[in-house]
């Protein structure tokens, strides 16, 4: 089954949820959802289940219009942030419920809830109640029941947000699994690029209710089509410099200035935003033609086992992002190296003009 939203839109008391979304999902793929939150994920994955009707525009499953079928008349299913699961009913028949109303054979019941729970690893627990399982438990229960069904659509808003890190670095781990054998479209929305780029797949990047780029995972986070789209797939958001190109040289000030590389060397005399990720700077030189920066320590931020440094010197302000944990105190003066061959340019109305050739890293370039 494929699935095609054509010039989608969503108005609610003459507010915008969507804004005419054109987007074709193909048969078997994995799908991200990237945004902030009132982006507009969850908005346009109720109208991709059935559960509200576009303002304008057409959903089509497989080449058949169906805008104004409800949830009811899709083969879908759906995973949320809270563990939905009937508290009076044990594991297994939370997870074989929707078969149960499809009035499957009670063998098949029993052979596709074994084969999900097997997949997801709470076989053992078919016969306790939802109450006496851990958080993590409870959310693979509601995916089982969202998998056994054989849904066309399986959509998964945010589901692991409430979990602690460790476990969703498991669960992020496993889904690429569970749908590799799976004829199915899986659609799944996070806040986080950082596990965009872990779940692969395609993703689309919405804000503000508008479809900014869609494509191969690395391909958008290497390849932004804007500034915003930069902005969105990173975290913390990339570092912007006003700067000029003049002559074989570009400037952000008289004091910060250096040798157009063969990339840059394309782009003609002027001005231009400059992009750096928080993941490409470092504490310690990485290449040669790295540009030291003596900067003031804002803050450390420690969040688990990496730091996200905030620095300042009368030009510029930055984020690094640093693998490993890291002291600094405030005001403490530290040189920041960054890559002048990392560099993105966007022109003035935010288009990218040049994008460098990088790998994409959740992680830092380097550290103490």
């Amino acid at each position: 089954m494929s699935l095609s939203l054509e010039a989608v839109s969503r108005v609610v008391a003459n507010e915008t949820h969507l804004d005419q979304i054109s987007l074709t999902l193909d048969p078997g793929s994995f799908n991200v959802l990237l945004g902030r939150t009132l982006a507009g994920k969850t908005s346009l994955m109720r109208l991709m289940a059935g559960l509200d009707r576009p303002s304008s525009g057409r959903i089509l499953m497989s080449g058949e219009d169906v805008t104004e079928r409800g949830v009811r008349q899709r083969n879908v299913s759906m995973v949320y942030q809270q563990f939905i699961n009937y508290p009076h009913q044990t594991v297994f028949d939370n997870i074989a419920s929707p078969l149960k109303i499809a009035r499957v054979p009670r063998d098949e019941i029993q052979a596709r809830v074994h084969e999900v729970a097997k997949l997801l690893h709470i076989e053992h627990l078919l016969e306790r109640m939802p109450l006496e399982l851990s958080g993590g438990q409870q959310q693979r229960t509601a995916m089982a029941r969202a998998l056994v069904k054989d849904a066309d659509l399986v959509l998964f808003d945010e589901p692991l947000v409430n979990l602690d890190y460790k476990l969703r670095e498991e669960f992020r781990e496993e889904l690429g699994t569970l749908f590799a054998s799976r004829d199915c479209i899986a659609v799944y929305a996070t806040t986080e690029p950082a596990e965009a780029l872990a779940l692969g797949g395609h993703t689309a990047i919405l804000h503000e209710g508008r479809l900014i780029q869609y494509g191969p995972t690395p391909e958008v986070y290497r390849q932004p089509m804007s500034l915003t789209a930069a902005e969105m797939f990173s975290e913390p958001p990339i570092n912007v410099l006003d700067g000029y190109i003049r002559g074989r040289e570009v400037t952000f000030d008289e004091d910060v200035h250096f040798p157009l590389d063969e990339a840059l060397s394309a782009l003609a005399e002027g001005h231009y935003r400059f992009g750096v990720r928080p993941s490409h700077l470092a504490l310690e030189r990485q290449a040669v033609d790295d540009l030291v920066l003596d900067v003031q320590v804002d803050l450390a931020e420690i969040s688990g086992s990496e730091t996200f440094l905030h620095v300042h010197n009368d030009k510029v302000s930055l984020v690094a992002h640093l693998a490993g944990v890291h002291s600094f105190a405030v005001d403490q003066q530290v040189s920041l190296y960054f890559p002048v061959h990392g560099l993105y340019a966007f022109d003035d109305s935010g288009a990218t003009v040049h994008a460098p050739d990088a790998s994409p890293s959740a992680g830092s370039r380097g550290g103490k």
